[in-house]
């Protein structure tokens, strides 16, 4: 796609954010591809592996950590929002559509996909309660990892200096 190196552009973020003010839609997509099954493939494995949900959220944790901080890019990751996305889709597409709503109805409303993913994340555990109560601990788990990466996301959006989905090219994720 001859893109720059999102690592060295926009936020510095390589997730599919990012990715998509350098380079618009199909690259995003590909990216955010990727990062779901980073998640998905090792949670699904587990899971048909009869693994307790305790074990499959620790699974979640173990990949989404791995995108967070890959070896080959020296810990610099993406902040884990798709991978943990992907790493909820076993248990069930009821799940992934609350999730899903969630995430585009508060970036349509106030055009932030970090407050989406935030606000996404803090409901992950109620929607898991009301549709498998035995894997909420575990995304209730992989929720907080998710809020902390977004730290400075949430420092941005409280100073007003978060930028918003469709603003190409900048400097914040």
């Amino acid at each position: 796609f001859r893109l720059p190196d999102p690592r060295r552009h926009g936020s510095g973020n390589p997730g599919a954010t990012n990715v998509y003010r350098l380079g618009g839609r199909v690259p995003a997509l590909l990216v955010l591809i990727i990062d779901v099954l980073k998640g998905t493939i090792p949670v699904y494995s587990a899971f048909f592996m009869g693994l307790a949900p305790v074990a499959l959220g620790f699974i979640a944790i173990a990949a989404c950590l791995g995108h967070i901080f890959p070896l080959y890019f020296n810990f610099a990751g993406g902040k884990g929002v798709a991978t943990a996305f992907g790493a909820m889709l076993p248990i069930g597409p009821a799940l992934a559509g609350s999730l899903i709503a969630s995430w585009a109805v508060v970036v349509f409303i106030w055009g932030y996909s970090s407050l989406g993913a935030i606000v996404t994340v803090l409901l992950a555990p109620v929607f898991t309660w009301f549709i498998k109560p035995t894997y909420t601990i575990p995304v209730a788990m992989l929720s907080v990892l998710i809020i902390f990466r977004h730290k400075e996301n949430i420092q941005r959006l409280l100073k007003g200096e978060e930028s918003k989905v469709w603003d190409k090219g900048k400097a914040n994720e």
